[in-house]
């Protein structure tokens, strides 16, 4: 008899363990976008309806008529996390001037008389906002440096060398305009990796100063003058949008 009971005891504890277990595994991965509608996000006041969710996607215009902030933010913060997320540039309408040519170490490639080289590049830009920190954007544009950069932190004068390059590329890893790719962001206490269709393009960057909590935003960038687009606008989709905090 106690060894029927031994046995009823593991197999109840096991079917626990199982079952909690399983509950974990479910639960790993949170949706921030159900396919349907913006339920857990903030739309800019006065937007205009120009954050939509079309054929199951998030799709915008870059024409959001917001007088204010015009990016569209999680409601939930997060502190350590890994976010995975689906995104492509629909076109690109307007040419970029001034792109420069951006070396390994983050600086900007100079001609004979010292002056940063630019080109002229057909542009899209939008980006990953992280703990509620424009400047921790994880950049989604045409840049020959290729998505993934962290302008917020490469620019800054006053951070250092070695922040500046590990926030560069170290590979452009962009699939062509039109087509989808995949960030894997990982977020963990002030350190930065971020992997593109499967390579890994910022691994441990530091970014001094971070916020240690905060909401994610997608980015809106672009304006028009005159009915032309005057800068780089964010003609962006967004799918299969997934959270596991750590």
């Amino acid at each position: 008899m106690q060894q029927f009971r031994t046995l009823f005891l593991i197999l109840l504890l096991t079917a626990v363990l199982l079952s909690c277990d399983n509950g974990h595994r479910n639960h790993e991965w949170r949706p921030l976008f159900n396919g349907e509608d913006l339920s857990g996000w903030i739309i800019p006041e006065g937007d205009g309806g120009h954050w939509k969710v079309l054929n199951g996607v998030i799709d915008y215009d870059a024409r959001s008529k917001a007088p204010g902030d015009k990016d569209l933010w999680t409601k939930d913060e997060f502190e350590d996390f890994v976010l995975r997320i689906d995104w492509r540039i629909k076109e690109t309408p307007f040419v970029n001037p001034n792109v420069p040519i951006i070396l390994p170490d983050g600086t900007n490639k100079l001609d004979e008389n010292g002056e940063v080289i630019r080109m002229s590049v057909p542009d899209s830009d939008s980006g990953i906002y992280l703990r509620g920190m424009p400047k921790a954007q994880v950049n989604i544009w045409t840049w020959p440096v290729g998505s993934g950069e962290v302008w917020g932190y490469r620019t800054d004068p006053n951070m250092p060398a070695e922040v500046v390059a590990a926030v560069t590329p170290r590979l452009h890893a962009d699939n062509h305009i039109g087509e989808w790719n995949t960030f894997e962001i990982t977020m963990v206490g002030d350190r930065l990796t971020v992997e593109l269709n499967g390579h890994i393009v910022v691994e441990d960057a530091q970014l001094p100063g971070v916020n240690e909590r905060g909401p994610i935003a997608l980015q809106h960038h672009g304006h028009k003058v005159d009915g032309e687009w005057a800068s780089s606008p964010s003609l962006v989709q967004f799918r299969n949008i997934y959270i596991r905090e750590l």
